[in-house]
């Protein structure tokens, strides 16, 4: 859910909110990544202000629709469309006023959303040795742009064009999450220790070889 939708979204659920908890019954929690600063009981704490949609600076945090039952209208980000690029002072931490997203969060050795996956060296360009094209890239660089950070991301996305694929790496706030290594001669992305799953190796990731798993530490998903 994008930002003009919102209000009017907001006064809808409080309408409905008499008929909420019958009309959910039976749904299951799903596994969304949250933002930043998230704490354990997230999906209790939330109250669906919208507060950290509105003051994200990437657009990346949205509201979850109808379908995800008692999971409605609270924050979440999909890493498929816009990831988390884990901005300096972290304004959707300060702008929650539930507690739900942890205010002691304040640096990026406080965030642990999840864990990026490669799930397919065989299609990943680097390992491929295949250039970026302009088809390949079209559709991330369509999306509409409102700041100078969202402006410097695309641009990043811009300069690949031509060139070996390292968006993955070279879009990613954390210089080292991820890196190439070798095997069997040909580079491959691995996910190091730092990683703390904000999502964007998977956003601009057009082959669709990454992707994250909310809610996970490095040591369940890389066991030693």
């Amino acid at each position: 859910m994008n930002r003009r939708n919102f209000t009017i979204f907001s006064l809808a659920t409080l309408a409905c909110s008499g008929v909420a908890g019958y009309l959910l019954k039976g749904y299951e929690a799903r596994n969304h990544l949250r933002p930043p600063g998230s704490v354990k009981h997230f999906e209790s704490l939330c109250i669906k202000c919208g507060q950290c949609v509105q003051v994200c600076p990437y657009h990346s945090i949205e509201l979850l629709g109808i379908d995800d039952g008692i999971n409605l209208a609270s924050a979440y980000i999909d890493p498929t469309k816009r990831g988390c690029y884990l901005c300096d002072l972290f304004p959707c931490v300060l702008s929650c006023p539930s507690g739900a997203l942890d205010h002691s969060t304040t640096t990026i050795n406080d965030v642990n959303m999840g864990v990026a996956v490669v799930k397919d060296f065989s299609k990943c360009y680097a390992n491929l040795n295949k250039q970026v094209s302009r088809d390949d890239v079209a559709d991330l660089l369509a999306r509409e742009t409102f700041n100078e950070r969202e402006d410097q991301a695309k641009k990043i996305i811009s300069d690949s064009i031509g060139k070996s694929c390292s968006l993955c790496i070279d879009e990613c706030p954390i210089k080292g999450a991820i890196k190439f290594i070798e095997i069997d001669a040909k580079p491959v992305p691995k996910i190091e220790p730092t990683c703390v799953g904000c999502g964007v190796c998977s956003e601009v990731c057009f082959a669709k070889v990454i992707e994250i798993a909310p809610n996970r530490t490095y040591e369940e998903i890389y066991k030693e």
